[in-house]
């Protein structure tokens, strides 16, 4: 034990009552520990260590075949009243569903070990920090917080005697899909997650803690918890421009947070930092602005399509000391997966640990296969990533999947409509991901799965910070995937997006004019570097990318409308809408 905290004490006894494990052993965060810990697990086959010289520090784990992603529909955010959570949360009274987890929970640990995980989300000590304690039963689960989060005893120092934590309990139990929960009691700083060992579900300090639980503690203590990446622009005069951005699954967020510049620009002198790939949280600081922090110490990210060409740093994080989640495993115990180059290799197995052959036309890796790695493998990685005051933020980009709808580019009109912006995210599915191409779904701030109370009080929360602070951010929207009649994506994207964070940056500076539409602001065509891709992107091509079709956007309006009727009587926001009803007047009707 490494504390007296009698809060801490009490809650640990309580839930090892409840599941009852053989043994509870506390994790200090040393990396004796953990190898001690990796090497139990190469035993049971709970991890697989991975060629030491190709991949040195790194393993393989594989999860479940029926628990291998995030689970919305078994994922509850369970507060006092109903109306509460919103449409956008499944609810059970918090009463009920303790009542049904005790049951399920009861002796799930016999057997087994309880690992005690003190952890913090952000810098210890910082403004921005967090503390919470994760009770779990898998060794996958304490390897990983070590990556993903500030782990270790000296937590402990800081939280003091203060019962001020998130309580967060995980079992495997039996993997038993009928019985998986994922369920957050924001009145009790609390977290249960059981019979689920997919990290989305059971990396508790992530999604659950660093989203759900810190949106309702960023409500009520004036601060913003946001699915948002943090990226620093270095211009060649030196001065760094700090972005965050917002993008539905499948839209380039993680390409964007570890961004190359095209090689014109990096002869010029552009640089750019990585201070996160996710999650921000932000707050106001003493000098007017907001500021952000990455509250995570890792990376979590989906392996499929990521490659040397899409995202170089992302492929470099992941060479040591690092985690694979149902990839392909090779025969020299080495990894691969679908998209990674066009060498599918022979004799390896598949993520179900089968014998696979890619000539079968099935599947090596799991779409939603996984790398988690250490932030500090981040080629990129900002200087300013461990400042505990964050880094302060100029511009807010919004962005989704749209293929005629959105503009490459454009700008609010002012805070509100940027949250108006930000509301109305929307992405349209491929073919790749349903069987209908072209579906809108809204994913308002790309928070949508992630909101740990009701909507609307989430968009008057943002309302309510754009009034908190005297030198708010600049509010984008960026659409990368812009398609042509036939289907092709008129922008080639990637590094290429620096193009247009260029223009944001000067907009935020205010060096560059902008052309007001029905929609907001958007840059003049020569004000978007084409060099070096002239003979990619045409002017007239980009004259397509920055355009605005009325009647489309008349439909659009029209969807936007029917949207914020699903968020119930009265709760919407007027300063929305408002928004509404001006983008429409704009566009004549």
């Amino acid at each position: 034990m490494y504390t007296t905290n009698k809060a801490v004490l009490s809650w640990i006894d309580e839930m090892a009552a409840m599941t009852k494990p053989d043994k509870i052993v506390w994790i200090d965060g040393s990396e004796e520990q953990l190898e001690e810990l990796r090497q139990e697990a190469y035993k049971t086959g709970e991890l697989i260590k991975l060629n030491e010289k190709e991949l040195p520090g790194c393993v393989y784990h594989r999860s479940a075949i029926n628990d291998v992603a995030r689970v919305e529909g078994r994922t509850f955010i369970c507060c006092e009243k109903k109306e509460d959570a919103g449409p956008t949360n499944n609810w059970m009274d918090p009463a009920e569903m303790y009542l049904k987890l005790r049951g399920i929970y009861d002796g799930a640990m016999k057997g087994r070990t309880m690992y005690v995980i003190p952890y913090s989300m952000s810098i210890i000590g910082s403004p921005f920090a967090k503390y919470g304690i994760e009770l779990t039963d898998s060794i996958y689960v304490v390897v990983s917080m070590a990556i993903m989060t500030r782990m270790g005893k000296q937590v402990f120092d800081a939280l003091g005697d203060s019962p001020d934590f998130i309580k967060g309990l995980h079992s495997k139990a039996q993997l038993d899909e009928e019985n998986r929960y994922i369920v957050q009691f924001p009145q009790d700083n609390t977290i249960w997650s059981v019979n689920s060992g997919y990290g989305g579900n059971v990396l508790l300090g992530k999604k659950c803690f660093a989203l759900r639980i810190a949106s309702v503690l960023g409500r009520r203590e004036g601060w913003m918890a946001e699915h948002m990446l943090i990226l620093g622009v270095q211009d060649p005069e030196g001065n760094v421009t700090y972005i965050t951005g917002a993008f539905p699954s499948a839209c380039g967020k993680t390409n964007l947070a570890m961004i190359i510049p095209p090689q014109v620009y990096r002869d010029k002198g552009w640089k750019c930092w990585t201070v996160g790939d996710d999650i921000a949280w932000i707050r106001p600081g003493p000098d007017g602005r907001l500021w952000a922090c990455n509250p995570e110490n890792g990376f979590f990210g989906v392996a499929p399509g990521t490659n040397m060409k899409s995202n170089p740093n992302a492929m470099l994080c992941t060479k040591k000391n690092s985690i694979f989640t149902n990839v392909v495993l090779k025969p020299d115990l080495t990894v691969w997966w679908e998209g990674m180059d066009k060498n599918p290799p022979e004799g390896a197995l598949n993520w179900k640990g089968e014998p696979w052959d890619p000539a079968d036309g099935s599947k090596g890796a799991h779409p939603n296969s996984r790398f988690t790695s250490p932030a500090v493998n981040c080629p990129c990685l900002s200087s300013e990533y461990n400042n505990p005051n964050g880094v302060p933020i100029s511009a807010m980009l919004f962005g989704g999947r749209r293929a005629k709808t959105a503009p490459l580019v454009y700008q609010s009109r002012d805070w509100n409509h940027g949250v108006f912006m930000g509301a109305t995210v929307a992405s349209e599915t491929t073919a790749a991901a349903t069987g209908a191409v072209g579906v809108v779904r809204r994913d308002p701030m790309s928070m949508r799965p992630f909101i740990g109370y009701h909507v609307a009080d989430y968009w008057q929360h943002w309302i309510d910070m754009g009034k908190s602070v005297a030198n708010l951010p600049k509010i984008f929207h960026v659409n990368w995937f812009r398609t042509d009649d036939e289907g092709h994506f008129l922008w080639p994207g990637f590094g290429d997006n620096m193009r247009v964070v260029e223009w944001i940056i000067k907009r935020c500076r205010g060096e560059v004019d902008a052309v007001e539409t029905p929609i907001g602001f958007m840059p003049k065509p020569e004000d978007i570097s084409l060099e070096g891709i002239e003979d990619e992107v045409s002017e007239d091509t980009l004259k397509n990318l920055l355009s605005v079709d009325v009647e489309v956007w008349k439909k659009e309006a029209a969807d936007i409308e029917a949207f914020f009727e699903q968020v119930g009587e009265g709760k919407l926001p007027k300063e929305l809408a408002e928004n509404l009803e001006i983008l429409k007047k704009n566009l004549g009707e």
